[in-house]
């Protein structure tokens, strides 16, 4: 036969019930911060990686004869807009180019305390900085 009073077990499952709600008000802040983190830093990634694209498509556009330096410019901004960046600066050397350019550089700035997803606290001291150096295709 079962020795357990039927008040006891209920007894028993009240105190653990206590333990399960102390346990998780301890870890779920935790839990959640890590989780906060992840998607900030998911985000910061993304955000690398975008603007080594516009630097590289900037430089691109830049090196094929006509281009101007505008036009990187323009191509760098579209790119980095399509993730929504805010503040970002582009800076084309040489600021003009003609015929005897023989190279073109473009570097892209992306202030994160401007652009972080959801906790800019963790990321607002980073500035994302690419750059990136084609030679032209013109003709000398």
């Amino acid at each position: 036969m079962n020795d357990v009073h039927p008040l006891r077990s209920r007894e028993r499952h009240s105190v653990r019930l206590g333990a399960v709600t102390v346990e998780f008000a301890i870890t779920a802040p935790i839990f959640f911060l890590f989780l906060l983190l992840s998607f900030e830093f998911g985000w910061l990634n993304v955000m690398r990686h975008t603007a080594d694209n516009a630097a590289y498509e900037a430089a691109r556009r830049a090196m094929v004869p006509g281009a101007t330096a505008a036009d990187a410019r323009a191509e760098a901004n579209r790119i980095l807009g399509i993730v929504g960046a805010r503040g970002a600066t582009v800076t084309v050397t040489p600021p003009s180019i003609d015929v005897d350019t023989d190279a073109v550089t473009v570097e892209v700035d992306v202030p994160m305390n401007r652009n972080g997803l959801i906790l800019p606290r963790f990321t607002s001291a980073t500035n994302l900085h690419s750059e990136a150096t084609l030679r032209t295709e013109r003709a000398n």
